[in-house]
């Protein structure tokens, strides 16, 4: 599977218009902006990246210090490629690659995909809080 698909490690091997046309397929980002996507990678310390045929089709991002702490977010895979083992493959990528391997506590939050994000280690845990300051899209 991983010959069909060419994965790279840095968020310049995205762009803010592709990643956005990827949102589109999530019930969560689709009404990101191309500005706020490039502000958000930008920010973000490491993304991770899938390309089938030079075409963006899977994404996630860690927002880390490299050493302490990190946080997963916005794992997608276009509905062309799911059901493949892209997304585990994806997420298997990013969680052991050399940078982020050594960090004791990786968090991630979703609503959907818990039983995937279990096989991957994760546990689910209570007590997380969260300030709001204005509404956003979730599920």
């Amino acid at each position: 599977m991983r010959d069909e698909y060419v994965f790279y490690d840095s968020k310049y091997a995205v762009t803010a218009p592709e990643l956005q046309d990827l949102y589109r397929y999530t019930g969560w980002g689709r009404s990101r902006s191309v500005e706020g996507i490039q502000a958000m990678l930008d920010g973000t310390s490491i993304c991770f990246s899938a390309r089938h045929q030079d075409k963006l089709v899977g994404f996630c991002r860690m927002i880390t210090d490299f050493v302490y702490r990190a946080s997963l977010w916005d794992v997608i895979v276009h509905p062309a490629h799911q059901g493949q083992g892209l997304g585990s493959s994806l997420v298997d990528y990013a969680l052991n690659h050399p940078a982020i391997r050594g960090i004791p506590m990786i968090l991630t939050y979703t609503s959907e995909w818990e039983s995937f994000m279990e096989s991957r280690g994760f546990e689910p845990r209570k007590g997380a809080m969260l300030l709001l300051r204005r509404p956003i899209e979730y599920s």
